[in-house]
C-alpha cells in the first residue's frame, strides 16, 4: 500500500531534476500524475517511462490559459485533482545594478506568478474533489538574501508568503497548503553541466560547509513532498518545511 494510493497529482517542471524525481516517487507511492513542463521531449520520455499512471502536457506556468488546460487535462485523464506541486522555477544570476527589468520579471513570472496561478486554477477542482494538498516549492532563499540572486530570492519570499495566505483562504475547503524550502538540490538548474563535470561541481561548492557536508539529491526533497501530499500530513498547513542539510543553522563568524 502506497502513501498516495488513489490520489491524482499535477506536478509542474516535471521533465527533469527535482520535478522528475517527485513524479517518479508519486507513482511509486500509488498516485497518478500529470507532468507539466515546456521541455516537451524530456517530459514525454518521463511520462512514457511511468506507464499508464502518468501523462505529459505542455505547460507554461506563467500563462493562465495554460493552467486551465492543465487542470482540464488532469480531470479528463484521471477524473479529479487531489494534489498540486508547484515545482517549476528558474534561476537568473545578476547583481541588482546590472540586471535588466526584463530578466527580473521573467523570474517573477515563472517562480511567483506561476505559483499564484496554479493555486487559483486548481481551487475549483480540489473543491469538487472534497479537498486536497498544495505543495509550493520555495527555497532557503525565501528566508535569507543572497548577493546576485535578488529576483530569485524575491520570488521565493513571495512563495513563502502566498502559501500562508492560501492556507488561510483554502482551509475551509479542506485544502492544505505548505511550502518546501530546499537548501540546494543537485539538478540541472543549479549545475548546468553534465556527467562527471556536474558531479564534481556538486562536491566542490559551498555545500562542503553545510553541516551534513553535501548537496541534497532530488529524491530527498521529493520524499518530503510525498509526505506533505499524503494523508499522514493531514494537520499540516500554512507551514514551512526546510530541507537544507542544516545550512540555515550556521552563523558565519569572523
Amino acid at each position: 500500500m502506497g502513501q498516495l494510493d488513489g490520489k491524482v497529482a499535477v506536478i509542474t517542471g516535471a521533465a527533469r531534476g527535482q520535478g522528475e524525481a517527485e513524479a517518479r516517487l508519486f507513482v511509486e507511492e500509488g498516485a497518478r500524475v500529470v507532468l507539466g513542463d515546456v521541455l516537451d521531449d524530456l517530459g514525454k520520455q518521463v511520462a512514457e517511462s511511468l506507464g499508464d499512471a502518468a501523462v505529459y502536457a505542455h505547460h507554461d506556468v506563467s500563462d493562465s490559459t495554460s493552467w486551465s488546460e492543465m487542470i482540464a487535462t488532469a480531470e479528463s485523464a484521471f477524473g479529479k485533482v487531489d494534489v498540486l506541486v508547484n515545482n517549476a522555477g528558474i534561476l537568473r544570476v545578476g547583481m541588482i545594478a546590472d540586471m535588466t527589468v526584463e530578466e527580473y520579471q521573467q523570474v517573477i513570472a515563472i517562480n511567483q506568478t506561476g505559483v499564484f496561478l496554479g493555486m487559483q486554477s486548481v481551487l475549483p477542482a480540489m473543491q469538487k474533489a472534497g479537498g486536497g494538498s498544495i505543495v509550493n516549492i520555495s527555497s532557503i532563499g525565501g528566508f535569507a538574501g543572497v548577493a546576485g540572486m535578488s529576483a530569485y530570492v524575491a520570488s521565493k519570499f513571495a512563495v513563502r508568503g502566498m502559501t500562508k495566505c492560501a492556507a488561510i483562504e483554502f482551509g475551509p475547503h479542506n485544502i492544505r497548503v505548505n511550502s518546501v524550502h530546499p537548501g540546494g538540490v543537485d539538478t540541472p538548474m543549479l549545475h548546468p553541466l553534465d556527467g562527471a563535470e556536474r558531479a564534481q561541481a556538486a562536491g566542490t561548492t559551498m555545500y562542503d560547509s553545510v553541516p551534513l557536508g553535501r548537496i541534497s539529491e532530488p529524491a530527498e526533497i521529493g520524499n518530503l513532498v510525498v509526505f506533505l501530499a499524503s494523508d499522514a500530513a493531514s494537520y499540516c498547513t500554512g507551514s514551512e518545511f526546510i530541507a537544507d542539510g542544516g545550512m540555515l543553522s550556521r552563523i558565519a563568524m569572523g
